[in-house]
């Protein structure tokens, strides 16, 4: 099941950087690189969740960051 769902994941990524590369001649090379860096960062995120789904989320990240502040600002 996860595999095939990776494969998915894999095909709609190359797909939509297939569709979007080319309207991109205009942009510049940091425009285009904020792009693919954007993009990788979500297919990495979206592949670690089918493997891990029990792994926490951004707000229990931040509330791990922040809990000692809002501590000490008591």
């Amino acid at each position: 099941m996860s595999w095939g769902t990776l494969m998915s994941i894999t095909v709609l990524v190359i797909l939509m950087i297939a569709y979007e590369w080319p309207k991109m001649k205009q942009y510049s090379a940091k425009e285009k690189g904020a792009f693919i860096v954007l993009t990788l960062f979500g297919y990495v995120l979206g592949v670690l969740l089918i493997f891990f789904p029990e792994m926490p989320g951004p707000t229990q990240l931040v509330d791990k960051l922040f809990k000692p502040l809002g501590k000490m600002l008591e």
